[in-house]
């Protein structure tokens, strides 16, 4: 892993057709697509149980009782995917200065005039909500799923208590769900974006217009080698 608090390990610059930027690894994107996935699962096993009027979706896992059976274990298998994410990429989303500046250019980032915003490194600001917010949501419904597991936790807290815990692992099912919307759009609304979990890269184009600190940094590293620059000698080529 390179020393650069902006660089994850995979992470590297090529400059032999044109500038790629490899951004996310194999092992990373599989582990992105299995949470993912694994979200989307959980949310529609979960609403199946939420209301009557959504019962139908159970007949896409066999049924009512089945539903109620592999929900949970859906739900453990998101929270282990999810925890391999985090520890890997928790670094890189701390919050750092130039965050605070890019929400209070927000009115240009939804304008697209990325121009008058400051470098970020590898995630903006944006980027870091989704990520601390999914972090701290799957928390609670991890511990609130477990406290209403009735078939192996049912002892553990009193009647009162499950209700409590219920109310809140809806909420935060809501919430979560929510935040999973919030990113999804935002993966289509900037083009290219969607480049970098399906084939690992991105142009340099891309990296240097949305993550500028991170693309310079990555033109420092030994094995990054330096990128080409264009005509007015300032930006790279997509």
């Amino acid at each position: 892993m390179s020393r650069n608090p902006v660089i994850d390990r995979g992470d590297a610059l090529h400059t032999e057709k044109g500038v790629v930027v490899n951004r996310y690894t194999r092992s990373a994107r599989i582990n992105h697509w299995i949470t993912a996935f694994s979200l989307v699962a959980l949310a529609i096993s979960g609403l199946a149980l939420f209301h009557p009027s959504l019962f139908f979706l159970t007949g896409l896992f066999g049924g009512g009782q089945l539903t109620r059976a592999i929900h949970p274990w859906i739900g453990v298998v998101l929270f282990v995917s999810f925890f391999l994410l985090f520890v890997r990429f928790f670094r890189l989303n701390l919050p750092k200065r130039e965050d605070a500046q890019w929400v209070a250019h927000i009115g240009d980032v939804l304008k697209g005039d990325e121009e008058k915003l400051p470098e970020v490194g590898k995630y903006n600001a944006g980027q870091k909500f989704v990520f601390w917010a999914m972090s701290i949501l799957i928390a609670v419904l991890i511990v609130s799923g477990i406290l209403i597991w009735e078939r192996y936790f049912g002892q553990l807290i009193s009647i009162e208590g499950r209700r409590i815990a219920v109310l809140v692992h809806a909420v935060s099912a809501v919430a979560i769900i929510c935040v999973w919307i919030m990113h999804v759009y935002a993966s289509y609304w900037v083009e290219g974006t969607m480049s970098a979990m399906t084939r690992g890269k991105v142009t340099g184009g891309w990296a240097y217009r949305h993550h500028r600190k991170w693309f310079r940094a990555l033109a420092k590293e030994p094995q990054g080698g330096q990128p080409e620059k264009s005509s007015s000698g300032t930006t790279p080529a997509e």
